[in-house]
Order: C-alpha cells, then structure tokens, then sequence
C-alpha cells in the first residue's frame, strides 16, 4: 500500500526545465522590466 502511494506520488511531481535560480532570475527579471515599463509610461 505504502509503495503504491509513493510511487503514484513520484508520477505526479513536475520539474522544471530549467534549475530553480535561473527560473527566479528570469522572472526577477521580467517583473522588473514590466514594473520599469509601467512607471515609465505612467510619467508620458
């Protein structure tokens, strides 16, 4: 029972495609471009 749970519970973890710090990076990123982007047009 115990090994039939762990292994459907094994099937159902996503990962990324990229590590983890990159992702965050990336994202960090993006955010702040955005943010630049939507204060910068705020002051036009």
């Amino acid at each position: 029972m115990l090994k039939t749970l762990h292994i459907h519970a094994e099937g159902a973890v996503r990962h990324l495609p990229v590590s983890p710090l990159f992702f965050g990076l990336f994202a960090f990123g993006t955010l702040s471009f955005l943010l630049y982007l939507v204060l910068r047009l705020d002051r036009e």
